[in-house]
């Protein structure tokens, strides 16, 4: 069955909670806080980060480049500040046709 990401309902969502959405490693995310100043979740008292539904976007945009189209993080960066438009709409379009496939695959499976 493929991976289907859990529905986003909440305000702030933990280190931990976002690795498993995105699929990588709390480091990972950690790593692309430093390199993308775009990301800047907020901190608890404690010192633990709290990410926002639109620090998640970002961060899903920001694998999709590192991770799926397999760019470094310099040229993630210089395409982010270039041409941020084309980038998330790329993005939003990839993502559609992701779920479509998916649908497309339980139904495959249901009718087998």
């Amino acid at each position: 069955m493929p991976y289907k990401p859990p529905v986003i309902e909440k305000i702030y969502y933990s280190i931990g909670e976002v690795a498993v959405i995105l699929q990588v490693t709390p480091s990972s995310l950690r790593y692309w806080e430093q390199e993308f100043p775009s990301i800047r979740p907020d901190k608890a008292a404690n010192g633990k980060r709290k990410y926002t539904i639109q620090d998640i976007d970002k961060l899903k945009i920001i694998h999709h480049l590192v991770k799926e189209r397999g760019m470094t993080i310099d040229g993630a960066r210089r395409k982010l500040r270039e041409n941020p438009d084309d980038t998330i709409a790329n993005h939003s379009i990839v993502e559609r046709l992701q779920a479509i496939r998916g649908m497309l695959l339980d139904l495959k499976t249901e009718m087998d």
